[in-house]
């Protein structure tokens, strides 16, 4: 089985700091490291198993096949597969306007 590389954009860096920061801010700092570890786990599983996520509906709806997703609920993460890497575009609470989201991060218009 080929091991891909996985990599996160300094968006998504940025996506998963916030996601912890917010998280121990209003929760605890012990439910951020858990939160931040599974986004992480999500991430480190695409090494070997990259083409397993579902497209994302909202792309789909635009006709984009090039990226997928995975999920730690309810963070949902955004990536693309190529050669041997894995890049992830974006880290996010699946409850916000993800249509929006991602046009303007993925699709950068």
């Amino acid at each position: 089985m080929t091991r891909h590389t996985v990599e996160l954009t300094e968006d998504a860096l940025f996506d998963l700091d916030d996601i912890a920061d917010y998280t121990g801010t209003h929760d605890s700092p012990e439910r951020a490291e858990h939160v931040a570890r599974g986004i992480e786990k999500a991430c480190e599983s695409l090494a070997l198993f990259p083409n397993r996520g579902a497209y994302p509906r909202e792309l789909l709806e635009l006709g984009f096949r090039q990226f997928r997703e995975v999920h730690f609920k309810p963070y949902r993460v955004i990536y693309r597969v190529y050669e041997r890497k894995v890049v992830v575009f974006l880290i996010a609470d699946g409850r916000r306007d993800m249509q929006r989201l991602l046009t303007s991060r993925v699709l950068g218009a």
